[in-house]
């Protein structure tokens, strides 16, 4: 069917449900529909006008920019997949295509580019499949800085790591990462709760065993360290461990084999380990409840996890992330909380740590039908009392991006642009950070 003649191409492009934007040959946004400024974070009057990489900071603006690949061939470019970081500095994952724009002469006068957000895509795929990697790790608050400073320098050496931290700060996502970011991220990711299982039944799920090792014992049954092969096994609670199975878990490290239960043949061991645990193991070698050998075995490399209340400029950042997967995964349209609950969760102490922070947005979905998340939506713990003055939050939301924005400057030698670099800010919205905080 043909379009009308009185419908206009621009009212056409604002009703797709992709980004569309359009440049003239000076790289100069021209055109900028309303899905592209939801998507990116630009309202379309400050887009139109400027050039398309400042408002887009892809990860192929300094090279193998798609829309500039079909300006130079004068042909359509496929779907690429590429990111760009939003005006508020989230990373985006877009699958994106281009094609030169011509006037009725067939001349090039420009471009135009159609991008497509695949943020849930990505999600359901990771959730389908398990994967993790260190983009999963979300926050910008310097304590988080400092656990992530040399992560992917440690992935890739594939010693032993041991991971310290409260319950909740999200130590089975950080041992994620480290199998992702190795040479064994195409080999399996293994997870073991040490604490979860009684000795005997925690040695045999480790090690297996043979038929007729024990009464119940009728077929052979592969052990985590066996299906682990190539891959990580990853040892959570490994302070619960008891010292006689501490033993045999050091040998093992040391011999590189094991021997199922009734076995009597050495099978290798051919699997990372990252152990995981919230004691003090150091006052634990102290006190004799943990082998010193073991703890130096596993603590070739050590990255400390931050609990949440060390990193309150990361709530809001975590609370827009587990909206956004509820809304996903419910089919809902909530917008996230109000300045109140807002306040609530900054001066939360959350011990439960990132966990609780999740399991308070689900929560909240329970009660919210949609619109803002509202303090009468929140659990009845974290509810302030009526008539109770509240405690005081750690500053707004602007003072603590300040805060952050600061931090990062003073890190980086007063040098603004490596301060946006580490930020994934452009030098505008730092601008803009500091002199809202500072009332300018």
């Amino acid at each position: 069917m043909a379009i009308p003649r009185e419908v206009p191409c621009e009212a056409i492009m604002e009703s797709l449900a992709d980004g569309v934007f359009t440049v003239d040959l000076d790289w100069n946004i021209t055109f900028f529909n309303r899905r592209a400024a939801q998507i990116t974070g630009v309202p379309q009057a400050e887009a139109v006008g400027r050039k398309c990489w400042e408002v887009f900071r892809s990860s192929v603006c300094d090279g193998a920019c798609v829309l500039r690949s079909c300006l130079e061939s004068d042909l359509p470019q496929g779907a690429a997949s590429i990111y760009f970081v939003r005006a508020d500095g989230d990373k985006v994952p877009v699958s994106v295509s281009a094609a030169p724009l011509k006037d009725r002469k067939g001349r090039v006068i420009g471009g135009v580019e159609t991008f497509r957000d695949l943020s849930e895509v990505q999600l359901l795929r990771r959730k389908l499949d398990g994967r993790y990697s260190l983009e999963d790790i979300h926050g910008k608050s310097p304590a988080l800085a400092r656990a992530l400073e040399h992560l992917p320098q440690i992935a890739a050496s594939g010693v032993s790591v041991l991971l310290l931290g409260e319950s909740g700060t999200g130590k089975e996502l950080f041992a994620r990462a480290l199998h992702n970011l190795s040479a064994r991220k195409d080999g399996p990711f293994v997870a073991v709760n040490c604490g979860a299982l009684p000795e005997n039944l925690l040695e045999s799920e480790l090690f297996g065993y043979k038929a007729g090792a024990f009464t119940d014992a009728k077929k052979d049954k592969p052990g985590r360290f066996q299906a682990a092969q190539g891959g990580t096994l990853f040892l959570d609670e490994i302070g619960d461990m008891p010292l006689a199975l501490q033993v045999k878990l050091l040998r093992v490290l040391q011999e590189k084999t094991f021997e199922p239960l009734g076995g009597t043949k050495s099978l290798p061991a051919d699997a990372r380990i990252v152990a995981a645990t919230n004691c003090d193991l150091e006052d634990m070698v102290g006190r004799g409840r943990f082998r010193q050998d073991l703890f130096y075995r596993l603590n070739v490399a050590r990255i400390v996890l931050p609990p949440l209340r060390e990193r309150t400029e990361d709530i809001p950042l975590l609370t827009d992330l587990f909206v956004n997967r509820q809304n996903l995964l419910q089919g809902k349209d909530v917008a996230g909380p109000d300045e109140d609950v807002l306040r609530i969760l900054l001066s939360h102490p959350f011990p439960g740590n990132v966990r609780e922070l999740e399991n308070i947005i689900e929560y909240a979905f329970i009660l919210c039908p949609g619109g803002l998340i509202r303090p009468a939506h929140l659990p009845e713990y974290i509810r302030p009392v009526e008539g109770a003055v509240p405690s005081p939050a750690p500053g707004t939301l602007e003072e603590i991006k300040r805060r952050a924005a600061l931090a990062a400057i003073e890190r980086h030698g007063g040098k603004r642009m490596a301060a946006c670099r580490e930020l994934n800010i452009s030098k505008d919205t730092l601008r803009r950070i500091l002199a809202r905080a500072s009332g300018a």
